[in-house]
């Protein structure tokens, strides 16, 4: 039985909530939860499984408040999300049969061409443009493998989400962030449901950190549905460019 102090899980609940907070805005709140589960002696598997459970609450959390300030249609966005969580599945399910290392090796790479695109395109705010891909293709598309790759490995899902929709969707910067949560959402359960099948997240943690990972996320959405691309922007530049850094010095 893994045992935590009362000081340990008090931590790990502002961890969460910290998480949420950013991760509603601009993703990227694993770089928090992940680091901090580990450094409670979590051990690395059941600390990924754990944070799958905590970040599914922020990230619904996120979603709701994002549908009633009027910014996304969630019934609209119900097959696309099964669209994630199956390719979640699938991607949690590969996790032994692809290169993952090659692909960690890439992904900073990535997120550092997305955040210099957040940070350099110009023009970038909440209005909508002219779409690449109908919603179907998108559908089919961009949102399968996003799904696929956060059940497979999961930092910057919610980046490339963002930049997915703002890309060839058409979509202001608020909207994109809206219209994000629910499918990495849906990325987030599939994965979990994955990683039940070879390990046991930690419930009751998972479940009282996702607890926290809500309330962070409501102030998050309530303050970016205020403010919109003037704070998603620069908190998405910042947390990719994080997550990229992250990543290089756990490969280094």
């Amino acid at each position: 039985m893994f045992e935590l102090s009362t000081e340990i899980i008090l931590l790990l609940l502002a961890a969460g909530f910290i998480a949420g907070f950013i991760d509603s805005i601009a993703g990227g709140g694993g770089l928090i939860t992940v680091p901090a589960l580990l450094l409670a002696g979590v051990p690395p598997i059941t600390a990924l499984a754990t944070n799958k459970v905590q970040g599914l609450f922020g990230a619904g959390m996120a979603a709701i408040t994002y549908s009633r300030a009027g910014h996304v249609d969630l019934r609209k966005q119900a097959k696309p999300a099964l669209v994630s969580f199956a390719a979640a599945v699938a991607g949690a399910l590969c996790v032994n049969a692809l290169p993952t290392e090659t692909i960690r090796w890439i992904l900073p790479a990535l997120l550092v061409a997305i955040a210099l695109f957040f940070a350099l395109k110009p023009g970038l705010d909440d209005t909508d443009r002219h779409a690449r891909l109908t919603p179907g293709l998108f559908a089919v598309s961009a949102v399968p493998l996003i799904g696929f790759y956060d059940g497979l490995l999961g930092p910057g899902a919610g980046a490339f989400f963002m930049l997915a929709f703002v890309t060839l969707a058409g979509q202001g910067i608020l909207k994109a962030t809206a219209h994000t949560k629910l499918l990495n959402f849906a990325s987030n359960v599939g994965g979990l449901t994955g990683f039940i099948l070879v390990t046991s997240p930690l419930w009751a943690l998972g479940l009282a950190m996702g607890g926290a990972q809500m309330a962070g996320a409501y102030v998050g959405s309530k303050l970016a549905s205020r403010i919109g691309a003037r704070l998603i922007k620069p908190l998405l530049v910042i947390a990719s460019t994080a997550m990229a850094l992250k990543l290089l010095s756990d490969l280094i």
